[in-house]
């Protein structure tokens, strides 16, 4: 553990552990500025003190170590934007579903889905009042309409609407990742009812827009096929909102989307290709100090082109520190490095600890420079080929064993043959990018030829075509692969005890290994007997009914949809977020005796003469034309289902009904789906 040397990489350390209870615990404003200066002061009293005594204390260390917790909390309080007064969710609290004017301005496009195009906004007055603030605004596309512009300003009527949980088990929680980008809320309009503003404020996501749009036009006028300028502005802008469902999945699969993903990859060749074009100003007095100014401004200049994405920004911002202590002549250690980045990037945006991307960059760096230069002292080849083949098979590997934990626990899958698809297209990524550049800097300056950028789209399309390939392989692409928390956490350990046994070989790393081991087979026993079993689920499925009995792990599924491959991952979600292996289909039944609870299935037919049969529940689809008093009556059942495939004005008519009788009544629609636990 000789990281935990750097006092740099401590203080991350308890800084992250600071930011992740202030999240969790949402501790007030005030109490998070009370305990950081009662900590503080504590601190100078320490220091204070072990001066005087001219000895070292533990008390000091103890006292900086709560001081930076503290300053965690304070740091994630300070960034919570609902914690400023002016924010508009203050102002629409208590004023739910009713029609607002609102002055909002366009802060990001999103990529669009079938029917809406999608935006982030920044709410700048409701019904006169300023306020602060960031939604999410769909917009029914329409293509007689352009697309709106970042910084474009508009005023209109509209409802605030919370975004909706998840409805399944298991499904993604796309309210709880907006919630980590300050995102609480969404609008729903069209563009005819949108009143444009003039604004002469324009921000730098408005600017680089501008650029980006500029250079989006420059280069529409060379022969670029769609997908090909799709690619060229996900590998050189960082805007993916264009790159098809089809190619994204195909980078994917074959475990390259880091490819298209502006990242630390990226920056640190176009750093090495910087550092190799200002050589010669070394020459110059103070020529190193102009240097490092000089390509740390040009990297900022083209992270904010791109976008200020979390990945843009965090790769920046390490390579800048990286570049400055080049220029500077300073050692350098490059998990001090990364501590500081990781240290800069939390303190002014600590939700990026949340990222997914921030998380598989940094294990991947780390787990890089932890092994790769074991590797390089392995084996040296003498042909330069060989050499930076395996250069990159070693960053590649590393690089994999770094992020399969977390890519296992977000995505549930593991593309095989990522090590052929990386050792092709990374030794080639430098020259694809110094092209790229090229050719949008000859497009800007319109001297660009056309055989130059039909070469260019060339080498995009052939890259594209064989990440497609590699792809299509599905007999090395694993999926639906079942991967908790806990199995996150030990499977690092793991790898650690692993690495550290492979490069030590000695007794006490092994017995390291074989205890993680034992925690992880421990894991893996408290994870199967801890999966639910014997559940009856009624999935929210719009216009259908889906069904779901998991008995002991094997579960059967019932609906009424051609086929499962149609539920929209429903059920793949509930399979691999619950550790099953079978499933079963068959028909939906009228009744389901589970144990010593009765489930009524009402579709509509309508049909429930039962007279010695009272169900506990009663599950209404299709929408039944039935008495629902007179069932209540008959039946006296202690819970009314109603799933998505009923119309929303009977489940209206059903849920007052149920309200004035005092009885419980779930909707899937609004509720989620329903789950009754029968074991014995």
């Amino acid at each position: 553990m000789r990281l935990l040397n750097f006092t740099i990489i401590k203080l991350t350390f308890f800084l992250v552990t600071g930011i992740l209870i202030g999240y969790f615990f949402n501790i007030s404003a005030n109490t998070s500025i009370a305990i950081t200066g009662i900590f503080f002061l504590i601190l100078c009293g320490c220091f204070l003190f072990a001066k005087k005594q001219f000895v070292k204390t533990i008390w000091f260390g103890i006292a900086a170590y709560l001081t930076m917790i503290s300053i965690g909390i304070l740091t994630e309080t300070f960034h919570n934007e609902k914690n400023h007064p002016i924010h508009f969710t203050h102002q629409i609290a208590n004023e739910t579903d009713l029609l607002k004017t609102v002055t909002f301005k366009i802060r990001e496009v999103l990529k669009p889905n079938n029917y809406y195009e999608k935006y982030v906004v920044t709410i700048l007055n409701i019904d006169g009042k300023n306020t602060s603030g960031k939604s999410l605004l769909n917009i029914k596309k329409d293509s007689t309409q352009p697309t709106l512009n970042v910084d474009a300003t508009f005023i209109s009527k509209a409802v605030f609407k919370d975004i909706s949980p998840p409805l399944n088990p298991n499904q993604f929680d796309y309210k709880n990742y907006l919630k980590k980008k300050q995102i609480y809320s969404q609008l729903s309009l069209t563009k005819t009812s949108l009143y444009k503003v003039e604004n002469p404020v324009n921000t730098t996501y408005g600017i680089a827009n501008t650029i980006r749009s500029h250079i989006n036009s420059k280069l529409k006028t060379y022969p670029f096929k769609p997908d090909e300028l799709a690619v060229i502005n996900a590998l050189l802008l960082g805007q993916r909102q264009d790159i098809s469902e089809t190619v994204y999945s195909n980078y994917v699969n074959a475990g390259v989307i880091h490819i298209l993903a502006l990242s630390g990859l990226h920056i640190g060749i176009i750093l090495l290709i910087l550092n190799r074009i200002f050589k010669p100003i070394e020459h110059f007095k103070h020529g190193h100090i102009v240097k490092g100014v000089l390509m740390v401004i040009i990297l900022w200049s083209f992270a904010i082109i791109a976008g200020l994405s979390p990945s843009i920004t965090r790769a920046v911002t390490m390579f800048s520190i990286v570049a400055i202590a080049i220029n500077l002549k300073r050692p350098t250690n490059i998990y001090n490095t990364l501590a500081i980045s990781i240290f800069i990037i939390l303190l002014f945006k600590p939700l990026f600890l949340f990222d997914v991307g921030f998380q598989l960059s940094y294990m991947a760096v780390f787990a890089i420079v932890s092994i790769v230069p074991y590797c390089t002292k392995l084996w040296k080849p003498k042909n330069k080929l060989i050499r930076i083949y395996w250069e990159t098979l070693s960053v590649t590997m590393a690089a994999q064993l770094g992020i399969i934990p977390i890519t296992l626990y977000y995505f549930n899958q593991f593309p095989s043959l990522f090590f052929i698809s990386n050792l092709v297209i990374v030794p080639f990524l430098g020259f694809i990018l110094f092209y790229g550049i090229t050719v949008i800097i000859l497009a800007l300056i319109g001297i660009l030829p056309n055989i130059v950028a039909t070469i260019y789209g060339s080498i995009i399309s052939s890259m594209t075509n064989f990440v497609s390939w590699i792809s299509n392989m599905k007999t090395f692409l694993f999926e639906e692969i079942s991967f908790n928390f806990l199995y996150l956490l030990t499977s690092y350990f793991v790898i650690i005890t692993l690495v550290h046994l492979i490069l030590k070989r000695n007794y006490s790393s092994l017995r390291l290994f074989l205890i993680a081991i034992l925690i992880f087979q421990g894991i893996a026993i408290f994870t199967n007997y801890s999966k639910p079993t014997n559940e009856f689920i009624v999935f929210h499925k719009s216009k259908h009914t889906l069904l779901g009995n998991n008995k002991k792990h094997h579960l059967i599924i019932a609906s009424d949809i051609d086929s499962i491959s149609k539920t929209n991952n429903t059920i793949e979600d509930y399979k691999i977020g619950n550790f099953i292996n079978h499933i079963e289909e068959t028909s939906i039944k009228s009744v389901y005796l589970l144990n010593n609870k009765k489930l009524l299935v009402i579709d509509s037919l309508g049909v429930y003469n039962l007279n010695t049969f009272q169900p506990d529940y009663v599950l209404l689809r299709q929408s039944p034309k039935i008495n629902l008093n007179r069932l209540i009556d008959s039946l006296k059942p202690k819970q009314i289902i109603a799933d998505g495939s009923n119309y929303l004005s009977y489940i209206k008519n059903w849920e007052n009904i149920c309200n004035k009788r005092k009885i419980p009544f779930h909707e899937t629609g609004k509720m989620g789906a329903y789950i009754i636990n029968y074991n014995f």
